[in-house]
């Protein structure tokens, strides 16, 4: 159960990923309720995904808790 979650949660990034302010939202529903090796497998996910959308690199502080 708590994969398919992790996996939800990317799905959801990626379509909101043209908004950094929604990718933000996301992001800090998405640490609330992963565990916290999947955090750290979101935080280098999403460090790919900054690479293409540098603008998203923001948000990377609602994962440093």
């Amino acid at each position: 159960m708590a994969r398919a979650m992790f996996e939800y949660t990317k799905t959801i990034l990626k379509k909101v990923s043209f908004d950094s302010v929604l990718f933000c939202k996301e992001l800090q529903k998405a640490a609330k309720r992963l565990l916290p090796y999947e955090i750290e497998e979101l935080r280098v996910w999403i460090q790919e995904i900054t690479k293409t959308n540098p603008e998203l690199n923001q948000c990377m502080i609602y994962l440093s808790v």
